[in-house]
């Protein structure tokens, strides 16, 4: 056991933790009306308790535990943390213990179904959030971490590259995220009046957090404090500096300026682009991937949803999605053993099997995370209603759902 490494990854933990609350709470919390930034607080800080203890009495052991077979789920052999404490687990992290492991990856399984809050935001009952967002980690995510990360995984078999979940997180909510805005269907009064970020300071502060504690999420995937710790921590670094200028250019050419919240967006979309190729992508690539990333998601939150007129109120779908299924692409174009030796070569260092192997997990995550994620919908509908009542989404769903108000006037 290496008490570097142990240190380094705690602290990691510690960042991802801060990526759901405040980083994501303020940046989604900023972009809706006033009338609902509480609840999109609420929501994440609800998820953070709710997934927490999902995962130590049964998700974890789903998602990394012994295969049960098949390399589709894992056992309860490590419910309630049973065999967990102590000593490292040589099949995931071989110098930290077992326990730094389990907590570092719970903050994945917390903010996945966070990211899935900006399509339904300002429109779903409190109570079917927590009933779906429960149903769903356990029957999306955690299969879909055992599949990609955990031993016996059938897609970890086959040679999926996802260095820190651009499939397994990012696309899996992004997909899920667009199936849950369409079947929800629009806001009330959705392309008849304008809905504006009621606070747009919010979303920068959370976007910065977001950058932040994604050197957590990216370069903590390592699981030491490595070389390869510090090859994630620069691609990620410069990756999003890249799609943050693009974004800001791209804007600034169709519109005659750049906008702060166009900038932050494309930042986001950056981080997400590079998740899954920052351990085995070099810093140069990691930029072609970021400017890629930011056109990708750009066309899909300006073009196709105006175009198709789908309701992804925060674009979970439009950058998420998007950008997690570029950047697991990229993966297949970019990885090099040179920079990860447990990797492999991509299709422009002469290795086509990798691209198509990417290409498969672009096709096989979508299609069951989007499957289930209609079943799940219809499933919380008929038990208890999906929707928030038209009275309660007209009047807002902080005084509807949370009895509280962000913001009180003083005559």
């Amino acid at each position: 056991m290496n008490s570097g490494d142990t240190a380094w990854v705690l602290i990691c933990t510690a960042l991802v933790f801060l990526m759901t609350v405040p980083g994501l709470a303020l940046f989604y919390g900023g972009l809706v009306r006033r009338k609902n930034v509480l609840s999109i607080l609420m929501q994440c800080f609800i998820i953070m308790c709710v997934i927490l203890l999902q995962w130590v009495l049964f998700g974890y052991s789903l998602a990394f535990g012994p295969d049960t077979g098949a390399g589709i789920i894992g056992g309860l052999d490590w419910a309630g943390l049973r065999h967990v404490g102590g000593p490292v687990n040589a099949d995931y992290a071989a110098t930290i213990p077992h326990s730094a492991f389990m907590i570092f990856q719970a903050m994945f399984a917390v903010i996945t179904p966070a990211l899935i809050i900006g399509a339904f935001a300002e429109r779903m009952k409190f109570s079917s959030f927590l009933v779906f967002t429960v149903l769903w980690a356990t029957l999306v995510y955690d299969p879909l971490a055992h599949w990609v990360w955990g031993t016996g995984g059938w897609l970890r078999k086959l040679g999926a590259l996802d260095f820190a979940g651009g499939i397994v997180v990012h696309t899996s909510s992004g997909i899920s995220a667009l199936v849950m805005c369409l079947l929800l269907g629009r806001r009330i009064g959705y392309q008849n009046a304008p809905f504006r970020p009621h606070n747009l300071p919010f979303t920068v502060t959370g976007g910065a957090l977001l950058w932040f504690g994604w050197f957590g999420f990216n370069a903590g995937s390592a699981l030491a404090a490595n070389e390869l710790a510090a090859n994630a921590f620069v691609t990620t670094a410069v990756a999003t500096a890249a799609a943050g200028l693009t974004w800001a250019l791209i804007e600034w050419q169709q519109h005659g300026a750049p906008t702060v919240l166009g900038t932050t967006t494309g930042v986001v979309a950056g981080l997400v682009a590079v998740t899954p190729a920052c351990g085995f992508v070099n810093p140069m690539n990691a930029i072609f991937i970021g400017i890629l990333a930011a056109l990708v998601c750009y066309l899909a939150v300006a073009v196709v949803k105006a175009k198709l007129g789908y309701d992804d109120a925060l674009d979970a779908f439009g950058v998420h999605g998007v950008g997690g299924l570029w950047g697991t692409l990229a993966t297949g174009l970019f990885a090099e053993t040179a920079v990860n030796g447990a990797g492999a070569d991509g299709l422009f260092f002469g290795n086509l099997h990798q691209f198509l192997v990417q290409v498969g997990l672009v096709i096989i995550v979508p299609l069951f995370a989007g499957v289930m994620t209609w079943f799940l919908f219809k499933f919380v509908d008929a038990l208890m209603g999906m929707r928030a009542e038209k009275r309660a989404e007209i009047i807002g769903l902080d005084l509807t759902q949370q009895s509280e108000a962000a913001y009180t006037v003083i005559e």
